[in-house]
């Protein structure tokens, strides 16, 4: 690791995470023309947008910047490419960040760390249970990417489990860095039954991320300070169609999907670094017998 990327991993132990994120939140709801659109266009500036894919091009159309920085693409922008039924698809424009087996309940960060299942899913043994020995894969969305994320595949939602916890980056440096991230920062896990089993679908919170918005229950984030289980079983039964939005993130961060074990197998050019796209092909479901 650079002494440039140590500076930074350092740097977010000591800066106040949750307060810095609750400021940035307060300013990118804010319709005060002056504040929206200086911050859009800075950010278009710094990070080279394109708005030439989103239903709306001209950047003083969005009344807030969360608005512009959650905006909707065009209908034919993002088409399904995993249409075979037994496909998996992406969730997100990102790259990957990793993908792979998940050996016994751990799961593979970064060289020299793994994190555990029962971490991720906020201390449930029960539910790590249900993807021990599976596959996962973790999807990072930089801040110029489309950031809605929608189903790797069609499901109906089972429960969510809201964790509280850091707000550290999610880019590659801290991913390196920073021991458990992805089980230490704040996260909201979505469990969905399908036809091949369970699947999670896990939206992990970031630095300066303003909050986690999903379809069916509006803004999750910030809640107290413990985990949080909701029970959709009990109520009317969500089903979402494969390449459906799920949520969306104000602001960058990452996704992370579990499968359990024998059930996903992912494209083999797939690794470290490729881009994928919304609605591309991640991989199929094999049914492999898993002894």
């Amino acid at each position: 690791m650079s002494l440039r990327d140590k500076l930074f991993v350092t740097l977010q132990y000591l800066i106040p995470q949750h307060a810095l994120s609750r400021l940035v939140g307060i300013l990118a709801r804010s319709e005060v023309p002056w504040i929206k659109t200086t911050f859009i266009n800075m950010f278009m500036k710094r990070f080279g947008i394109d708005l030439s894919e989103a239903q709306f091009e001209d950047a003083d159309q969005f009344p807030t910047f969360n608005a512009f920085f959650t905006r909707a693409l065009k209908a034919d922008a993002r088409p399904l490419e995993a249409s075979e039924n037994n496909d998996i698809a992406s969730p997100a424009d990102g790259a990957v960040s990793q993908l792979g087996a998940i050996r016994a309940n751990q799961v593979f960060q970064a060289k020299g760390h793994d994190y555990s299942l029962y971490d991720l899913l906020g201390g449930d043994s029960a539910l790590a249970s249900e993807f021990t020995n599976g596959q996962f894969a973790t999807v990072y969305l930089s801040p110029h990417d489309y950031h809605r994320v929608h189903m790797p595949f069609t499901g109906t939602l089972r429960e969510t489990r809201y964790v509280p916890g850091d707000l550290f980056s999610v880019n590659e440096a801290t991913a390196n860095g920073v021991p458990n991230l992805f089980a230490r920062n704040e996260r909201l896990v979505c469990i969905f039954d399908t036809e091949q089993g369970p699947m999670a679908v896990i939206l992990v919170g970031a630095m300066i991320v303003a909050g986690i918005e999903t379809v069916f229950s509006g803004q999750v984030t910030p809640l107290p300070k413990q985990v949080v289980t909701t029970d959709y079983l009990r109520s009317k039964p969500i089903a979402l169609e494969k390449g459906e939005e799920l949520g969306r993130f104000l602001l960058g961060s990452t996704v992370v999907m579990l499968f359990p074990e024998g059930k996903a197998k992912f494209a083999p050019n797939l690794k470290p670094g490729s881009q994928v796209r919304v609605r591309g092909k991640l991989g199929a479901y094999t049914n492999e017998d898993k002894h």
